[in-house]
Parts: C-alpha cells; sequence; structure tokens
C-alpha cells in the first residue's frame, strides 16, 4: 500500500514539475501539434487553402451551433482553429 502511495506521489510531483504526466509523450514542437489539432478540428489536410479553411469552417460552426445542440465552446474552438490555419498561411506579395 505504501508503495502504491509513493508511486502516485511522484506521478504528482512530476505532473507539478513538468506540466504532463509521465506517461504522456513529449510534444517537441507545440506549434505543428496545434495546427495538426486545428486541421483535425475543421477536418481538413494539410496544405489546405483559404477558401478551404474557410468553407470547413462555416460547415463545423453549421454543424456545432448552439441551436442546433451544439455548445458555444464548440464554436469558439472551431472558429481559433480557423485563426491558427489562416495565420500559418503564406502572405501573398503584390
Amino acid at each position: 500500500m505504501k508503495l502504491l502511495f509513493l508511486i502516485a506521489l511522484g506521478c504528482i510531483a512530476w505532473r507539478m514539475a513538468t506540466g504532463r504526466w509521465p506517461w504522456q509523450p513529449k510534444v517537441k514542437d507545440k506549434g505543428r501539434f496545434a495546427e495538426a489539432q486545428a486541421r483535425a478540428v475543421l477536418g481538413l489536410a494539410p496544405g489546405a487553402s483559404r477558401p478551404e479553411i474557410m468553407d470547413a469552417h462555416r460547415r463545423r460552426i453549421a454543424a456545432v451551433h448552439p441551436d442546433r445542440g451544439g455548445s458555444n465552446e464548440q464554436v469558439h474552438e472551431a472558429t481559433a482553429a480557423r485563426d491558427l490555419l489562416l495565420a500559418k498561411l503564406p502572405v501573398k506579395q503584390g
């Protein structure tokens, strides 16, 4: 019983020190992870264009809108995903 307590205490200390549980993998590039997560939220493939991102955002908002049984949190998540992906697009010159 003491051993289980010490293991649990060690896991909690690890979480407090590193911000993740011992069994969670390290995320080497949080920017890429966030971008991949945003693409997953909107259901997009890498390299999506601006119109594709906007279309996917409109479809996602229509599906998760609070009037249709969704939640405000899902709407905010879709909007944040759109904003992140649009910010990552290269800026056209000219």
